[in-house]
């Protein structure tokens, strides 16, 4: 298999990201990525390329999956939303009305909507906190209840880049008495066919593809202010892009950064959102419910990330500083650490998914992924405005 060979399917319309991926693949720029588009309930572009691993020994394959980091979020916080439209979480309501011990420490009006957007003031643990402890569920859970927020919530976001997985699947716990990792493979992987799940059994360690990091980034912790969001974040834990192959890492329930799958079964689960709440026969939203992703909750400089961003409920929405090249019209996104992302646009009824092995810089998608999307864009017949 040569490093550009591709395989899969792609309607015709959309020849520029079959394009796109094979020369980013010859180039070596991706080692090995997934690449879907959804339009309309139809899957117009399906492919895969490269290798899982990077001595190039294992190709990446139709079954390939790989962790995914941060787009893991946009299935967690469905999972969220299928609670809403089920009438068991209001997420205008208090955090503690579903768990009481979260509103220690100055909590007890924290929204669920501001967990779910990112302004709850928990954008991460007080140190010290390491990796390791991330592995440990309820004691993770059990530190964010008693924790006092960072600012004040409900005025800003500040990227809940660990976090929100503990506190989402805290309160699915609660109302359902099942784990998040549960609720994901019966309640919504399962139903709709998805190659996707919270962390990975050891049964299907021989088919995740390798995290291969990015080089390193100059950060200086030093310049930024110990007593910021933006500090308190990055230290605790101070994750590493290799921690993805640890054996701990593929075994913990990590909501915010841990799911495993492909683009073909990201696609295959967030297409739900531009086609009105159901696919493939399955409903699991109602419009009415989708349409609280676009209650904007924050628009400004990130406390964590330090810049433009925009959210809503569960999801980014679009800004054009951070993402010229997400439709800005009612389309909502997410992406991993590294570069995976998830484009979903309810006006085009279009949704473009991509996942890959080999990091690239930043947090908020890369070049490789913004490729792929204004492809896509263009095939489905402009760009986004």
């Amino acid at each position: 298999m040569g490093t550009g060979e591709i395989s899969g399917t792609f309607d015709p319309r959309f020849r520029a990201v079959h394009e796109a991926l094979r020369e980013r693949l010859e180039s070596g720029d991706e080692l090995g990525a997934s690449v879907a588009v959804d339009v309309d309930g139809q899957t117009v572009v399906d492919l895969w390329g490269g290798w899982r691993d990077e001595a190039r020994r294992s190709p990446w394959t139709r079954d390939t999956i790989v962790n995914l980091w941060s787009s893991t979020k946009t299935v967690t916080n469905l999972a969220a939303l299928m609670l809403v439209e089920r009438g068991q979480l209001d997420p205008y309501a208090p955090v503690a009305a579903f768990w009481p011990e979260f509103a220690a420490n100055g909590k007890e009006a924290v929204e669920v909507r501001h967990v779910l957007g990112h302004t709850s003031g928990l954008s991460g643990f007080t140190a010290p906190f390491g990796v390791a402890d991330l592995f440990d569920l309820e004691a993770s859970t059990r530190r964010l209840a008693g924790q006092a927020p960072w600012w004040e919530p409900g005025t800003a976001s500040g990227y809940h880049a660990a976090t929100q997985g503990f506190l989402v699947g805290e309160l699915v716990r609660r109302i359902t008495g099942r784990s998040l990792t549960a609720f994901v493979a019966e309640e919504i992987a399962g139903p709709l066919g998805a190659d996707f799940r919270i962390g990975a059994p050891e049964s299907e360690w021989d088919r995740i593809a390798t995290i291969v990091p990015s080089p390193p980034q100059p950060v200086d912790l030093e310049a930024l202010d110990p007593d910021g969001p933006m500090y308190k974040t990055f230290i605790a834990p101070p994750t590493a892009q290799a921690d993805a192959n640890r054996p701990a890492w593929r075994r913990a329930e990590l909501g915010a950064l841990n799911g495993h799958g492909n683009a073909a079964s990201l696609g295959r689960i967030l297409r739900v959102l531009a086609l009105g709440g159901s696919a493939g026969g399955v409903r699991l939203l109602s419009p009415e419910t989708i349409a609280l992703i676009f209650d904007e909750q924050s628009h400004g400089t990130d406390l964590v990330l330090g810049i433009p961003l925009r959210f809503g409920i569960g999801w980014a929405l679009p800004e054009t500083e951070t993402v010229p090249y997400v439709g800005q019209g009612r389309a909502c996104y997410w992406g991993g650490w590294g570069g995976s992302l998830v484009v979903t646009d309810l006006d085009r009824r279009m949704t473009v998914t991509y996942a890959m092995n080999r990091m690239a810089p930043g947090i908020i998608g890369s070049d490789r992924s913004e490729a792929y999307v204004r492809a896509a864009y263009a095939s489905l017949g402009g760009a986004p405005a």
